[in-house]
């Protein structure tokens, strides 16, 4: 129920944002609008002011402004009001107004997350030197060392971890190129990504170098005895550097055995001395861990100026997944559709309100870039279609554009059919009855 009520939420908002954006610019430019409709299919609720007929329909996955003599084969009456009566000009407007919107919302709702501070892990901004490898992955058995800096994946430079992620994250099956630098020499080598969680992510095998921060400790715990408190960084063990994974196996393996660790509390060094306590066989002190964070708490101008640039990161990445359907790089298997963007929103809200506006913000980005496609039936597809017609200097036969939003309409159905495929198979118990898979 709160994967359906979240999804029907942020699915409302940005439909309406969407279509409100059409509606206004058409008012202004004086077109009538007959219909503005949340949803498609018979109308549940509906109250008319003026010429516009305001409603929700029955089938939540859309809406629609209809506005008078639209398209061509429409009943025109010739008058100013109509649609087809305005310029290229005005229609170019009105037909961007709708994916300006989103990305205007995009913008807004990620500003005020931003503004509420956020952890972020120390490692996302600095250079991608290979830390650990994890044992098996495909950066194992393509012989990537610790101490190794990644230059590139599959032609793209990377300068950061966060970089790395995103060049990785649309390639997974794909075999591509990964340059590093190992002791001031250049190496290149081919690897494989392997598909993560249910969206298939592509992933390496490499994890950076981070020390691990405590997030919560225990009551009654060995952590809690020795002083130890959230926020601590642990830097060591008995004087060896480590990472998460090092430290949690050193603990294990010595119950009973006094550890010091090397602790950094508000900038400043300090040894403490805790004894894990035998749990289960192994050792364990009673604390959770991460990645290292650090914290932002912007003010309102830089949360906006944080915001342009993550929708800007979000942008590029989608561009790139985009381009990676022509190029083969991207696996059609990583595409959500209603049933993904549902548990999404779900787990977003779970979590938090904050959570699910930064799930609702990338929505939205895409929603407008996707709507900016030349696809026939699409904003951009009728905006291609314009512009066509201005170059050519003449107006298409009703007849082409017939023909031009059936092709349309058949990539649309196309890419539903197999984003409610993806769906279904990340759904455990459907996916065990696709006997061919």
């Amino acid at each position: 129920m709160t994967s359906l009520l979240a999804f029907l939420f942020v699915l409302g908002v940005l439909v309406f944002v969407h279509e409100l954006g059409h509606f206004l610019v058409a008012r202004y430019h004086g077109v009538r609008c007959l219909t503005f409709s949340l949803g498609f299919g018979p109308k549940l609720i509906q109250t008319k002011r003026g010429d516009t007929v305001y409603c929700v329909s029955a089938i939540p996955l859309g809406g629609y402004v209809k506005m008078a003599g639209e398209n061509a084969e429409d009943e025109r009456e010739g008058k100013d009001d109509e649609f087809l009566s305005k310029s290229k000009w005005q229609r170019f407007q009105i037909l961007l107004a709708g994916p300006a919107m989103n990305f205007i919302l995009a913008i807004v709702v990620m500003t005020v997350v931003l503004y509420q501070g956020a952890e972020i892990p120390v490692y996302q901004d600095q250079p991608p030197v290979v830390g650990s490898v994890v044992a098996d992955s495909p950066a194992a058995t393509a012989d990537v060392r610790p101490g190794d800096r990644i230059m590139s994946v599959a032609g793209r430079e990377v300068n950061t971890w966060e970089e790395l992620f995103y060049a990785v994250l649309p390639r997974a099956d794909r075999e591509v190129e990964v340059v590093l630098r190992r002791d001031g020499e250049m190496r290149s080598i081919m690897l494989t990504p392997t598909g993560e969680t249910e969206y298939n992510v592509g992933d390496l095998g490499v994890i950076p170098s981070i020390s691990p921060q405590v997030v919560s400790v225990q009551s009654n715990s060995a952590a809690r005895d020795a002083g130890i408190v959230a926020g601590d960084v642990i830097e060591g063990i008995e004087g060896r550097a480590v990472n998460q994974e090092s430290l949690v196996q050193t603990i294990n393996d010595n119950p009973n055995v006094p550890l010091s660790l090397q602790i950094r509390r508000d900038g400043a060094q300090q040894d403490i001395l805790v004894t894990p306590n035998l749990v289960d066989g192994v050792g364990l002190i009673g604390v959770f861990l991460q990645p290292e964070t650090r914290t932002i708490e912007p003010g309102p101008f830089e949360a906006f100026t944080l915001s342009l640039e993550q929708n800007y990161e979000w942008s590029g990445m989608i561009f790139q997944t985009l381009a990676g359907f022509f190029t083969r790089d991207t696996s059609p298997s990583q595409l959500v559709g209603p049933v993904g963007i549902a548990q999404l929103s779900g787990d977003a809200a779970e979590i938090g309100w904050m959570s699910l506006f930064g799930l609702m913000s990338m929505i939205s980005l895409n929603l407008g870039i996707l709507n900016l496609l030349p696809i026939p039936i699409l904003d951009g597809g009728h905006i291609a279609i314009m512009a066509l017609e201005g170059v050519s200097r003449r107006d298409f036969s009703v007849k082409l554009k017939e023909k031009m939003l059936l092709v349309g309409f058949a990539l649309l159905m196309t890419l539903m059919v197999t984003v409610i495929y993806n769906d279904l198979t990340r759904v455990a118990w459907i996916e065990r009855l696709m006997i061919w898979r």
